[in-house]
């Protein structure tokens, strides 16, 4: 049988299809038609959820992990100077050791104790807390070189350099026995040393020592080769994980790196007496010329301890290191209060686990191989440092929530304008299907359905890739809520527009618009207020993650700036268009006048724009401040190029200090506690600080001091007349006499006049009043006038060394940053103290959490600016149809689209910029910068003005292109594409 032709298939076909498959394949290419245009939504709708999603989800986890980043740097910056935790004990000669004083390998000896304390570590670390070094120091030898007599320190270092790190000769041999040392190549120049040269060795605080030591060895202790050794050193933190348990297998670990690196940066840096000699001054009561240390090996130190009968001590140094998974595990504030219990028991585990639970009643009960030991003795200072960092991050977290806050408000923002415009769009046809019998209920869910895939794909999205970061598992929930928020826009903003009243009213002002709108922004205004109040008087949550409350205010405070804004901005441009109106053209009339009347409807883009500028300037104030206040606060505790606590104590140091190579000048500062009493009528001043400093010197070598000005112009550094000591005095009037009683003697202080305040806070008395409490009441006194003062009773004394160049090692070698010695006084330089405060990590953290939630809120809050100019084209394009059929130009038309949208620009910069500002007053006790800090007082804000003038020219910049697009447009576009009959919207 023959099949029918084509056409009369065709035929059959065309005539078989009936009402219902016809109207079906309509439908189905109208289902087509609109998936194609709602195209472009669906891949927004997604973008925005997985972004918003996965930073809502990864909140907290992200919050850890920037914790644990700055806690890791915080603890690696605290044990820059030494290790974290020092375990020490004393020991006596080896028994039985008086026939052969070589026999006895320390290193053998010490080797089972360490594997005792490193295995005394608690598991909760994960190995974090590591050995670093094992060292004993020798007392001083007494010795001569072709430079003059020294003071020869000998030390055994386990994590002492390697043979590569040596430019002549080679290391002590362990082996050996004979007394053989190493120097550095500075030693050597400054003592006029060479190698294999023979030193006597005699009795000085080590007695009864008689030997030769033989010169085997010059090592390089050099700055290059410190700095190699400190990259060699993070590069083996990032290897932990191949480390052994056993201090065995640490030590070989060291000793490869230190061979590897050619230095010791780490022993270089607590014995800086390695490095280089100290030269005493002439005449010194010491009767040295020079004092110098050097390396040895193991068995010289018990072959000298046996021969002087002598007690040393061994110092154990345990650094503790955590791999970024165990630091953000414990950055919390529970887990760190968790992290000071393990650490502050550690030490009587380790001491336990070395002698048992013996008391320290200063007898040697223990053993370390054949030495009689004492049992541990023990000092940390991580407890202090984790409580310090522990207040700081609760600053640092307000910072950083602060941020995401403000991205998710942006981004929610970008997401509402996003629906509004998928609405704009189908409103019409949604009208039309209204009109034929649709709910409004009917067509949101609609909506709904049409959008869920896009969304469920957005929310899987966000949630891989929250999931991906290491750390914590995310945030579920808050994922999922923020993608069902952005899921319900759109049907909610649907419902809206078609619901019964709306279409009744069309485009005609629904009654009561104007009350509603009033109680609106009351409720705003409230709203904020309570939560500003609510987080200043609470603080912030002490739990990990975004505090909600913290969250809320950057919406509630954008809201309340528009709501102000809306109402403010739009009175001086009616005033414009009034002016304007009596000039000629019609331009600026227009254009004033129509963006004094829709500044209700720009509420939306003025909200992106106010938070988004309000939460990059919050960020550029904050870094800026903190920036400069740690410079300040560096400044506060040095009070000068460099300044010697404790210069009282020890008057041959603050000699020494003073001859170094590089200070030009210095100044003695001392501090007093007193409680006088009037001379008149007996009652009591209050207990105040008498500040004594050299006024006439200080003047010189800091120009700009403010006690120095005050001192002399008060004639305070002029010759002294009487017997009566001059102060400046705060709450005192000048010509009041106070009694201090001193030592059965009654000093009289005269008050000459009142103490300026700005004096209180001159960094030149930072060094004496840093280290006490702060008092309310202060006196000021040319040193001069306080000789009758015995010495002894100041209780903080200080020595201001000035000098555009110190030399620091110099300085260094005559006071190490860290010593056993708490009687030598400590020595401050401004630049490594402004080094450090460069280096913290949290201010690292801080910076790059908000720069990048900064960038992305600004990506977002282009992109929601982007939709609104979209939103509102149609209106600003009719407005422009229509005075093009008057004749309006080209150039015109770019002029009236500039003055159309410059007031709403002009009124975000001013918003944002203004509450960016005031941010950190508003959130008050919940920020509070001078934890970061330090100093005598809070920082001064500094707002980061090339940021803030960054984003003012970005945002002129985006609305030029948006004018000159909008002017491109209208110009190819015919009228009779925006001009249509029945439309009265405008």
């Amino acid at each position: 049988m023959k099949r029918p032709s084509r056409a009369l298939r065709a035929v059959v076909s065309r005539g078989g299809a009936g009402p219902a498959e016809r109207s079906s394949r309509a439908l189905g290419s109208v289902t087509v038609r609109e998936a194609r245009a709602d195209l472009p939504l669906l891949v927004c709708l997604a973008v925005l959820v997985a972004l918003l999603t996965s930073v809502a989800a990864a909140g907290p986890a992200l919050l850890d992990r920037l914790a644990g980043r700055a806690l890791a740097s915080r603890l690696s910056q605290e044990q820059r100077a030494e290790p974290g935790i020092r375990l020490g004990a004393q020991f006596e000669p080896a028994r039985g050791s008086g026939s052969d004083a070589w026999a006895s390998d320390l290193a053998e000896d010490l080797r089972p104790v360490t594997d005792v304390l490193v295995n005394a570590a608690p598991g909760a670390l994960n190995g974090g807390l590591v050995h670093d070094s094992t060292r004993v120091a020798l007392p001083t030898l007494d010795t001569a070189t072709a430079a003059g007599k020294v003071g020869l320190g000998l030390v055994y270092a386990s994590d002492a350099p390697g043979r590569a790190s040596y430019a002549e000769g080679r290391p002590p041999d362990p082996d050996g026995e004979r007394v053989e040392i190493a120097l550095s190549t500075r030693t050597r120049d400054a003592l006029r040393l060479r190698l294999g040269q023979q030193l006597p060795l005699r009795p000085r605080a080590l007695r009864n020592v008689e030997a030769t030591a033989v010169v085997v060895g010059f090592y390089t202790a050099d700055g290059e080769a410190a700095e190699r050794d400190e990259r060699a050193e993070g590069a083996g933190r990032g290897e932990r994980a191949g480390r052994t348990e056993g201090a065995e297998g640490a030590g070989r670990a060291e000793g490869e790196r230190a061979d590897a690196s050619g230095g010791g940066g780490r022993l270089w840096r607590e014995l800086p007496a390695l490095v280089r000699p100290s030269r005493h001054p002439p005449r010194s009561a010491a009767g040295l010329d020079w004092e110098a240390r050097a390396l040895v090996a193991p068995r010289t130190v018990t072959a000298l301890q046996t021969q002087a009968g002598a007690t040393l001590t061994v110092t154990w140094g345990m650094r503790l290191d955590p791999d970024p998974r165990t630091a953000a595990r414990f950055a919390d504030d529970q887990r760190q209060r968790e992290l000071r219990r393990l650490l502050t028991a550690y030490p009587d585990d380790a001491r336990a686990a070395f002698c048992g639970d013996i008391a320290d009643f200063g007898g040697m009960y223990c053993e370390i191989g054949p030495h009689p030991a004492s049992t541990l003795r023990d000092s940390t200072h991580l407890p202090d440092a984790l409580t310090d960092f522990g207040r700081q991050w609760r600053q640092g977290r307000v910072v950083i929530s602060f941020a995401l806050a403000s991205l998710l408000v942006v981004g929610l923002l970008a997401a509402t304008v996003t629906a509004l415009l998928a609405v704009r769009r189908n409103l019409d046809a949604h009208r039309l299907q209204r009109a034929r019998g649709a709910s409004a209920t009917g067509l949101a869910l609609a909506r709904a359905s049409q959008t869920a895939p896009a969304v469920l794909l957005g929310l899987l999205a966000g949630i891989t890739a929250a999931r991906s970061l290491p750390g914590p598992a995310p945030a579920y929930a808050r994922g999922a809520l923020v993608a069902v928020v952005v899921w319900l826009l759109l049907p909610a903003l649907t419902w809206h527009a078609l619901r019964e009243r709306a279409v009744r009213t069309g485009h005609d002002p629904a009654p009561y618009t104007a009350g509603r709108r009033v109680v609106a922004e009351a409720a705003v205004l409230l709203l904020a207020a309570a939560g500003v109040f609510a987080l200043r008087t609470r603080g912030t949550a002490g739990e990990a993650g975004p505090d909600p409350l913290l969250a809320a205010v950057p919406a509630l405070l954008g809201l309340a700036t528009v709501a102000v804004l809306v109402r403010v901005y739009p009175l001086p441009v009616r005033a414009l268009a009034r002016w304007s109106a009596r000039r000629r053209g019609v331009v600026t009339l227009v254009a004033l006048s129509r963006a004094a009347k829709e500044a209700p409807a720009r509420a939306l883009a003025l909200l992106v724009l106010v938070v988004t500028l309000a939460g990059a300037v919050f960020g550029g104030l904050v870094a800026g401040t903190l920036a400069d206040g740690r410079r300040a606060a560096a400044a506060w505790q040095v009070g000068a190029d460099a300044s010697y606590l404790g210069a009282g104590r020890n008057p041959d140091i603050a000699e020494r200090l003073g001859q170094v190579r590089g200070v030009d000048d210095t100044v003695d500062v001392r501090q007093l506690r007193v409680d006088p009493t009037s001379a008149t009528s007996g009652n009591r001043y209050g207990v105040a600080s008498l500040v004594g400093v050299d006024g006439a010197r200080l003047g010189a070598a800091a120009p700009g001091s403010t006690a120095a000005r005050a001192l002399d112009a008060a004639g305070l550094t002029g010759p002294r007349s009487g017997k009566d000591i001059r102060v400046l005095a705060t709450g005192a009037r000048a010509g009041d006499v106070f009694l201090l009683a001193s030592h059965g003697r009654e000093l009289r202080l005269r008050v000459v006049g009142a103490l300026p305040d700005d004096v209180r806070h001159d960094a030149a008395l930072g060094p004496v009043r840093g280290t006490t409490p702060v008092r309310e009441r202060m006196m000021l006194a040319d040193n001069r006038d306080l000789t009758a003062v015995d010495t002894s009773d100041f209780e903080g004394t200080a020595l201001l060394l000035y000098g555009p160049r110190l030399d620091v090692r110099a300085l260094r070698s005559l006071v190490p940053r860290v010593t056993d010695d708490t009687a030598l006084g400590e020595l401050r330089i401004r630049s490594e103290e402004q080094a450090d405060a460069a280096a913290d990590g949290m201010i690292d953290v801080l910076r790059t959490a908000h720069t990048t939630c900064t960038a992305l809120a600004v990506l977002l809050a282009l992109l929601a600016l982007v939709l609104e100019l979209l939103l509102s084209a149609p209106a600003r394009g009719r407005t422009t149809a229509y005075l093009r059929t008057l004749g309006l130009g080209d150039r015109a038309t770019s002029g009236l689209h500039l003055l159309q949208l410059l007031p709403m620009v002009l009124a975000a910069v001013t918003g944002g910029i203004a509450l960016g500002l005031t941010l950190p007053a508003l959130l008050g006790p919940a920020l509070d910068l001078r934890e970061f800090t330090g100093g005598p007082a809070a920082p001064t804000p500094h707002p980061d003005l090339p940021l803030t003038a960054a984003l003012g020219v970005g945002l002129g910049v985006l609305v030029l292109a948006a004018v000159g697009v909008e002017t491109w447009i209208g110009r190819r576009r015919g009228l009779g594409a925006v001009l249509r009959l029945g439309r009265n919207g405008d």
